[in-house]
């Protein structure tokens, strides 16, 4: 019966490592942008008429079919290493702040990017071999989330 709490703290402790940190800087996902717009090659705001919560995080929507389409697949929509600039993640590891309107869909997954004062990530992701990029992203992202 000892080694049943002691069991509960390793389940649980095992499941708050897991969860990922998440770009909310606002209080909601991709600063209140639609994420299933990116999709549709559009950057757009959501609106808080069209909300939902998945894993811990608010996402907001610009229409009541994106939400529906959402909630029936989260996982297709929610962008790569939690929101941050996948350009930060994979070329220095560290998580930064991303400009919602600059983005790239990749193999089905959407990517974000910082874009200000003259430096605009996407453009060295690209110009800098974004598949070695990515895979040094996703192996940092595992240390860092």
């Amino acid at each position: 019966m000892k080694a049943l709490p002691f069991l509960l703290f390793l389940v649980l402790g095992t499941i708050q490592a897991q969860k990922i940190d998440y770009n909310t800087k606002n209080g909601t996902a991709v600063k209140g942008y639609d994420v299933v717009a990116y999709f549709n090659n559009t950057a757009i705001e959501g609106n808080k008429k069209y909300v939902t919560q998945y894993d811990g995080v608010t996402y907001l929507f610009a229409s009541s079919l994106h939400l529906k389409m959402f909630i029936d697949n989260p996982e297709k929509y929610i962008p790569q290493y939690g929101g941050y600039c996948a350009y930060a993640i994979g070329a220095k590891s560290k998580k930064v702040s991303i400009d919602p309107e600059t983005y790239e869909i990749r193999d089905g997954k959407l990517y974000l990017f910082y874009n200000s004062w003259g430096t605009n990530t996407l453009d060295l992701w690209l110009a800098e071999e974004p598949t070695k990029l990515q895979q040094k992203a996703d192996k940092n992202w595992e240390k860092i989330k």
